[in-house]
């Protein structure tokens, strides 16, 4: 490792040590301040660098979103032959201009100066002279504190350690959680973010869902992984994340993606300063269906007891009307028909005919 990345050894050791000499002209040399603030231009720096790929990233992403149907139809078709899928895909990403990796390349080409500045902090943890650090540097890195907690030492460090570097494990452990939990909070929202205002939620795709899963996920491997890492690290990568979460948050709100929520505050704003002019019959139409919500009248809600009165009234009244309806329709002058059918009640005798004849046997 050390043979691999020995150069940016010197590259990542030599940055910190020109801004550590800069922060020296305002704080102490041996000071935290001094040391965390040169990682953290270090970290500014860095992504200041990567702002082309981090275009790179978000183009490819939205293209990614927009090629999902496209995808899963592929899929569908070929489930049965993954060669043909596969040359499909490829097919598919040749004639878009997209390329899968794009999206990870920020954190691809950020990587080695991730790894490069955990190797340096290690050596000075281990009292090792790396890159340009030399001895005096390397003691003034050693006793450098931020809030009680040396740079080069570890959640998991043993207190003797972490006393001979003139720190108590209390402090050192206190300080490591909370930039635990601020980074992965800031990550959290960070993918929260992208989720709930930068995605185009007309259309479901598979990509959402995945998106959806590493909001959790990046998180607890924030948390797994950062009591493993020295606090200069940790200061590193909690600069990272809120530095890409100011970086989302403006281009989401400057270019956001066609048919999310922010696309649509967007062009609201834009809107509002007259900077979009839409078509007259597009205002008419959008006019006539304001006042027609707003002359629609939703019914009253009634209480019970009036609810149950009305239907008494109306069950009463209905009673009524058929009477009246039955009355009517008989003939004036004749008497209505007695409920018992075509035979007397009494008699058993037909009425308007001749009699039938008794049985013989009945007498």
């Amino acid at each position: 490792m050390d043979t691999i990345l020995g150069p940016l050894y010197y590259v990542v050791s030599w940055i910190i040590v020109q801004f550590h000499t800069l922060y020296s002209l305002v704080f102490d040399k041996d000071s935290g301040w001094a040391w965390g603030l040169s990682i953290v231009s270090l970290v500014v720096l860095i992504r200041i660098c990567l702002i082309p790929l981090f275009v790179k990233q978000i183009k490819a992403t939205r293209n990614m979103q927009a090629l999902q149907p496209k995808m899963k139809a592929i899929q569908e078709r070929y489930k049965s032959d993954k060669q043909r899928q596969s040359e499909e895909m490829m097919k598919l990403y040749k004639e878009t201009g997209t390329n899968p990796l794009s999206s990870c390349l920020p954190i691809l080409a950020q990587s080695p100066f991730f790894i490069a500045l955990y190797q340096v902090l290690n050596h000075i943890a281990q009292g090792k002279v790396v890159g340009v650090i030399d001895a005096e540097l390397l003691e003034s890195a050693r006793n450098a504190h931020i809030f009680g907690a040396p740079l080069s030492v570890k959640f998991m460090d043993s207190a003797a350690k972490v006393e001979a570097l003139g720190a108590s494990l209390t402090d050192v452990r206190v300080v490591t959680v909370i930039m635990i939990v601020l980074m992965s909070a800031s990550q959290f929202f960070t993918q929260r973010q992208l989720m709930t205002k930068n995605v185009d939620l007309t259309v479901k795709t598979p990509f959402m869902q995945q998106q959806k899963m590493l909001m959790y996920v990046f998180p607890i491997m924030f948390a797994v992984f950062g009591i493993n890492f020295p606090v200069g690290v940790l200061v590193y990568w909690l600069t990272t994340n809120v530095w890409t979460l100011g970086q989302q948050m403006f281009v989401i709100r400057r270019n956001p993606t066609p048919g999310s929520i922010a696309f649509t505050q967007r062009q609201e704003r834009l809107r509002a300063k007259g900077k979009i002019v839409e078509a007259p019959e597009e205002i008419e139409a959008k006019k006539a269906a304001e006042a027609a919500r707003a002359n629609r009248q939703q019914p009253k809600r009634q209480p019970k007891a009036k609810r149950q009165l009305a239907g008494q009234t109306g069950t009463q009244t209905s009673t009524g009307d058929e009477k009246t309806s039955l009355e009517k329709k008989q003939p004036e002058g004749t008497k209505p028909k007695p409920a018992g059918g075509s035979r007397s009640a009494k008699s058993g005798q037909r009425k308007g005919g001749p009699q039938r004849p008794k049985h013989p046997t009945k007498k």
